[in-house]
């Protein structure tokens, strides 16, 4: 009885998180954001000259009840003739078991321009439809609970007519590099969206909030042998998120040797130190494959079980006999 009460309250603080008025939704962060770099920044779009596709899964805390599980998916390519990188990217979150869901689809708008030989500025935008929805079936309350067998029985609590919403959002970025170093800027959700279902106090909340990304990072390679093919490199970077209230900062290296690669970073949430990650993976012609595990260091250490990500990059460059060669830095992006 006891292990069925303490399941039903991990899900009632899930529930009670994206419910209450004075809490609102946060995107999901990747650990791999190299990984998923329209995720990150639409300026990304359009970093190979041929297409490419982004895969993406996380399972975030998977011993609390499954509290998060993220995929992602993205296509883009770049059009020489015009200056320009083109794609799509979509995302589904699911939180509490599949209790409450929300999910994207956007187009992604690029454009490069030159400063100067060797320094590069790219813009970007992306739009399109974002939903949440919330499974009112899986949802346990308090008046469903026995307090003596511990079994849930009929509430009284009144099903809503509205169980999902779909609205228009829009986001930009901006990235400035070179050979040696990039810099970017993003913000997410530029119209705020009122994504509330249940409509409690409607005209009090801003609507989801904008989500401000600075990033950076810098590619040293560990070779001066320029007949060497995938040389050597090490990338350190930094990668800040701030939305409403919640605050992240990881700051770590990736380094890439032939066909094998790895990384550590930490992340640091401002409140409290939050999870050191490990990554490791290894590229086989058209195909980077890539596993990341974040180790809690936080309170929830205990509990949470870490998480675990895994991504697929599809590089269809590879498979052309023409060699291309980047005045950029971006090598861990690809």
């Amino acid at each position: 009885m006891y292990k069925n009460l303490l399941k039903t309250l991990k899900v009632l603080v899930v529930i009670i998180a994206f419910l209450s008025n004075s809490i609102q939704a946060q995107d999901p962060v990747l650990s791999q954001f190299y990984a998923a770099p329209l995720q990150l920044n639409p300026a990304f779009a359009g970093i190979t000259n041929s297409p490419k596709i982004n895969l993406n899964y996380r399972n975030q805390w998977s011993s609390i009840f499954n509290a998060y599980t993220t995929y992602a998916a993205s296509y883009d390519q770049y059009l020489q003739n015009v200056n320009s990188g083109i794609g799509f990217a979509v995302l589904m979150d699911r939180a509490g078991d599949g209790i409450y869901n929300t999910g994207n689809f956007n187009i992604v708008y690029s454009y490069k321009l030159p400063i100067n030989q060797n320094t590069y500025i790219k813009g970007g935008i992306q739009a399109g439809l974002y939903q949440v929805s919330l499974d009112w079936d899986k949802l346990v309350f308090i008046d469903q609970l026995d307090p003596i067998s511990g079994q849930t029985q009929l509430s009284e609590e009144n099903r809503p007519d509205q169980l999902s919403k779909s609205y228009f959002d829009v986001s930009t970025g901006l990235l400035v590099y070179n050979r040696l170093f990039y810099g970017g800027i993003s913000i997410f959700h530029l119209n705020s969206p009122n994504e509330s279902i249940l409509n409690i106090n409607e005209g009090l909340l801003n609507g989801l909030p904008m989500r401000l990304s600075l990033h950076g990072g810098m590619q040293i390679y560990l070779s001066k042998d320029n007949k060497t093919k995938n040389k050597p490199f090490i990338s350190p970077n930094i990668l800040y998120t701030k939305q409403d209230k919640f605050q992240q900062l990881n700051i770590g290296a990736y380094a890439g040797m032939s066909s094998v690669f790895a990384g550590a970073w930490f992340r640091h949430s401002f409140g409290n130190p939050d999870a050191v990650i490990f990554s490791l993976g290894f590229s086989k012609s058209l195909f980077k494959i890539g596993y990341s595990y974040d180790y809690t260091i936080s309170r929830l250490n205990s509990e949470s079980n870490g998480s675990h990500e895994l991504s697929v990059l599809i590089n269809f460059e590879k498979e052309n006999r023409r060699k291309h060669s980047y005045n950029d830095c971006f090598n861990l992006f690809r």
